[in-house]
């Protein structure tokens, strides 16, 4: 590894670091909970390396153990998962001409990898493509880790760990705020948080998360016409 390739590994490793230990604990979890439901120890490996949906994961070891509904697993998978897609498309202008890695960019997308590739700077002697490349790769790697670790350490001790679904929601609310303070004005943010609670009041638990992402969707390319047409961008 040259110079410059391990200080574009080294920078994605401290800025993926805390991404590690949320991964990793919940990871754990999920493993056990897998376990708990009766799963052999390489399910949930499988099933963390190949969907990667986080919550989703939860939910799908649920229905695995009941009958099966291919319909409503999908619908399911889509209303949890659907936020992913907003995520690529806000990336797009973040990822130019990345060329194959912008698949793996686009695709690699969660919560936590939305926040610190979107709010990522990059020194002058690092390749920024290398690096968010780098956080992509390292952030699923964690995931799959824990997964592993709690499947096989559920099936050798046969153990179980409760109450560990609030580490990801703390570590994207730092994360998040982080965000913030980086913003020069917060319009967007501020925005965001009114939207989503407007969205709860008038919609209700079960379709205010894709109202608020339609309606955040238009707000960025509200945003983003602004921008192009010399606008300040918020």
């Amino acid at each position: 590894m040259n110079s410059k390739r391990g200080r574009n590994f080294r920078l994605a490793l401290t800025r993926s670091s805390p991404v590690f230990f949320g991964y990793v604990i919940l990871g754990l979890g999920y493993g056990l909970y897998m376990h708990n439901l009766g799963f052999s120890f390489w399910y949930p490996t499988l099933m963390a390396a190949t969907i990667y949906g986080g919550s989703v994961e939860f939910i799908i070891a649920t229905l695995l153990t009941q009958h099966f509904n291919p319909v409503n697993v999908l619908l399911i998978t889509a209303v949890v998962g659907f936020r992913q897609f907003f995520y690529g498309i806000s990336m797009l202008t973040k990822y130019p001409h990345r060329g194959w890695r912008k698949f793996l960019l686009l695709f690699g997308l969660t919560d936590e990898t939305f926040v610190i590739n979107y709010s990522l700077q990059v020194p002058d002697d690092c390749d920024e493509t290398s690096v968010q490349a780098w956080i992509t790769i390292l952030d699923y790697a964690y995931w799959v880790l824990g997964a592993f670790l709690g499947g096989f350490l559920g099936a050798a001790f046969n153990v179980q760990v409760k109450g560990l679904d609030f580490v990801m929601t703390a570590l994207f609310i730092v994360l998040a705020l982080e965000q913030f303070m980086q913003e020069k004005r917060h319009i967007s943010s501020l925005s965001g948080v009114a939207i989503t609670i407007g969205c709860l009041l008038v919609f209700g638990k079960t379709y205010f998360l894709i109202a608020t992402l339609l309606l955040l969707v238009a707000e960025y390319y509200y945003f983003y016409r602004r921008h192009q047409k010399g606008g300040d961008r918020a």
